[in-house]
């Protein structure tokens, strides 16, 4: 079990990235009026970020958290990660509550409500999948450790 939960951080990235596409073919599809592709591109939104959720905390449970490896870079490289992961996580923790309740207010046709909301809650969701993606490249792309 331990190699197929190596491969999760890979896995949730690729979620993120599709939950993130998904967001802006929403509002595409918002915008264009087309409120049933629209409501299946949240939807599958939804389902994504759900995947995501349960294939990151396996991956905690099972492996923790991967660090920065700080002694390994300049100050400034740790400080701008940590603002970002920062940001992020804080963030993060709102989504499911957000989104859930932008969702109930749109399939129950409470549409004003619903437009109060997503102003907040979709650039957050939108943000928080964004970020997902670039957290993953610094700590398993760009910033690798050098020494060992």
């Amino acid at each position: 079990m331990n190699t197929l939960v190596g491969y999760l951080p890979h896995v949730n990235a690729v979620l993120n990235g599709l939950a993130t596409i998904l967001l802006v073919l929403a509002l595409v599809a918002i915008k264009s009026r087309r409120e049933q592709l629209h409501k299946q591109l949240i939807f599958t939104a939804l389902g994504v970020s759900g995947v995501f959720l349960v294939s990151y905390l396996t991956r905690i449970f099972m492996e923790g958290n991967k660090l920065f490896p700080r002694a390994d870079y300049p100050e400034i490289a740790f400080w701008g990660y940590a603002l970002l992961l920062g940001s992020h996580v804080l963030l993060a923790i709102t989504v499911p509550f957000l989104a859930g309740w932008a969702v109930w207010l749109g399939v129950s046709n409470q549409r004003a409500a619903h437009r109060r909301l997503v102003r907040w809650a979709y650039p957050i969701w939108l943000y928080v999948s964004l970020t997902g993606v670039l957290v993953y490249f610094m700590l398993y792309w760009w910033f690798v450790p050098l020494s060992k």
